[in-house]
């Protein structure tokens, strides 16, 4: 029988602008789904390797312009043909990734502060989907700049201090409600919102960002969001109760001699990076003896750890061929998962369950007991990450080592003994080397990288050790201010052996803009008030 629905009341009108945001969400995830490196085939495949563009991530952030198959097809057919140019035939069935900062000009007479005032505008992007690679946000967010053209997940909290100093507390709000956005859609943070992104995270600063949050606008924030929170830690303790003696590791969990768990970064993907899809591929081809996919992995879970590249994950400490990220308990990613429990359970304790947050507490416990027994090296006096198959610190000395200290984790002499260490090795005129070893990868020496020196300063704070802080504070926001006097930009990274030299290494050219250097410099200048 067929319904009339001619009688039927239209909804009211102040419910249509609600109902299309509702709809709205629901396709907004689908548009996003498309993955170049999957949808393409052979086309990414050849555009990649010839390599078409200079830098491997400007084809994966290219939107295309019609249907991705149907795009594929035309190549097939036109491939063959005399005179056929594989960079044309791109140029124009793709749009290139937009520029916004082009038009920005830095006036170097300004004082730093204000410039990162004028940057926050021209660094922050509005939601929406662009029908390419970019997974589509409800609310306005803050890039790094340069290449980077989208959010990412373990930069965003240092943009964040410092958005707190600029008393923008409504887009730490914005950014904060895009994560659990990103949580509840994917089940975890990504690396970035990109759909190449999604197979990985980045290191888990979620916590600390309701942290900041919660700073502003109080603990009911904690509670608020604690739903997401939780749905974060069971991403990354994902197969935890099937681990063995025989089944020693799974995805991201890793069961130790002693019973205890610790976590280990990973890819759910072994292939080449799309957005690094050339340089993966050359690497695994000259990768004697080891399987691609094994390669790969391990390239990729480097890429989770936001350490991409460094050392202290070579097998041989001098040759990316070598990489090993996966048979390593990072000592930073386990005290992040520590004061992520921490949250947890103070979430439990504002919602009224004793027996969740309990729970929470002990895994904390066993967690900094197991952190404190396999990562610290009593012969050294220090913190490293721990190679679980060689079951033995790796005793590469790089400052992730402050994390223990930031989180309040380590004893007064263990921490006295990592302040010596730094303050023997690794502080120099422009602030703290990332690792002792000179490389052409650009986590190690000469560079440092605000964030790790914002963990180290507040590290140290934390344990009365104020001025070694204050001396790595100073020797750092130096160097941001003379680069920019000279330059008018603030760097992803900074040469601090050379205090007033940028940063190198790397796969690629070092980028301006740039979020986490602009939000604990002037977090830094602020402290100094």
């Amino acid at each position: 029988m067929k319904k009339n629905y001619s009688n039927q009341k239209a909804p009211p009108k102040f419910l249509l602008p609600l109902l299309f945001l509702l709809l709205l969400g629901c396709f907004l995830p689908l548009q996003a789904q498309y993955r170049p490196d999957e949808d393409l085939g052979e086309l990414f495949e050849a555009v990649q390797l010839l390599p078409v563009f200079p830098d491997s991530k400007t084809f994966v952030d290219c939107v295309p312009r019609s249907n991705p198959q149907t795009i594929v097809q035309a190549y097939r057919q036109q491939r063959t043909r005399p005179g056929f140019d594989l960079k044309t035939f791109v140029l124009r069935h793709f749009d290139l990734p937009p520029t916004p900062a082009t038009g920005f000009t830095s006036d170097t007479s300004l004082a730093v502060t204000a410039h990162i005032e004028k940057l926050w505008p021209v660094l922050t992007r509005q939601p929406g989907a662009d029908g390419g690679s970019l997974l589509p946000l409800p609310n306005p967010y803050i890039v790094p700049g340069g290449r980077f053209r989208e959010i990412y997940y373990w930069d965003s909290y240092f943009t964040m201090l410092g958005l707190q100093a600029s008393g923008k507390t409504e887009l730490i709000r914005h950014m904060v409600d895009n994560f659990t956005h990103l949580i509840h859609t994917y089940g975890h943070i990504p690396n970035g919102n990109r759909s190449y992104y999604i197979t990985r995270s980045q290191p888990p600063f979620y916590a600390l960002m309701l942290r900041v949050l919660a700073q502003e606008q109080g603990k009911a924030v904690l509670k608020q969001y604690a739903p997401a929170l939780r749905k974060e830690y069971q991403f990354w303790m994902e197969g935890a109760n099937t681990l063995s003696e025989e089944n020693q590791a799974h995805r991201r969990v890793v069961l130790l001699p002693d019973g205890s768990i610790l976590n280990r970064y990973y890819d759910d993907k072994a292939a080449p990076r799309p957005e690094a899809y050339k340089e993966d591929v050359m690497l695994a081809r000259g990768a004697s003896g080891r399987a691609p996919e094994e390669v790969y992995l391990n390239l990729k879970a480097a890429a989770e750890s936001g350490w991409d590249f460094s050392s202290r994950w070579f097998a041989d400490g001098e040759n990316l061929s070598t990489i090993r990220t996966t048979e390593l308990i990072p000592v930073d990613l386990n005290a992040l998962l520590y004061h992520m429990e921490l949250t947890l359970a103070e979430m439990a304790g504002l919602e009224g369950n004793g027996q969740q947050k309990r729970l929470y507490r002990q895994k904390a416990k066993v967690r900094k007991k197991a952190l404190l027994t396999y990562c610290w090296n009593s012969e050294e006096e220090f913190f490293y990450d721990y190679d679980f198959l060689k079951q033995r610190t790796t005793d590469i000395p790089v400052l992730a080592a402050v994390f223990p200290l930031y989180f309040c984790m380590a004893s007064k002499q263990q921490a006295s003994a990592v302040a010596r260490r730094l303050e023997t090795d690794f502080i120099k005129p422009g602030g703290l080397l990332t690792s002792l070893h000179h490389s052409d990868e650009q986590w190690d020496a000469p560079n440092g990288w605000a964030p790790l020196q914002w963990m180290g300063i507040q590290g140290l704070r934390a344990y009365g050790h104020h001025k070694l802080a204050d001396t790595i504070a100073h020797n750092w926001i130096n160097i941001n201010q003379r680069v920019f006097k000279e330059t008018g930009k603030l760097m992803e990274k900074y040469d601090v052996e050379h205090a007033g030299a940028e940063g190198g290494g790397g796969e690629y050219p070092n980028q301006d803009g740039f979020g986490w250097t602009n939000g604990v410099l002037l977090k830094l200048l602020t402290q100094e008030e």
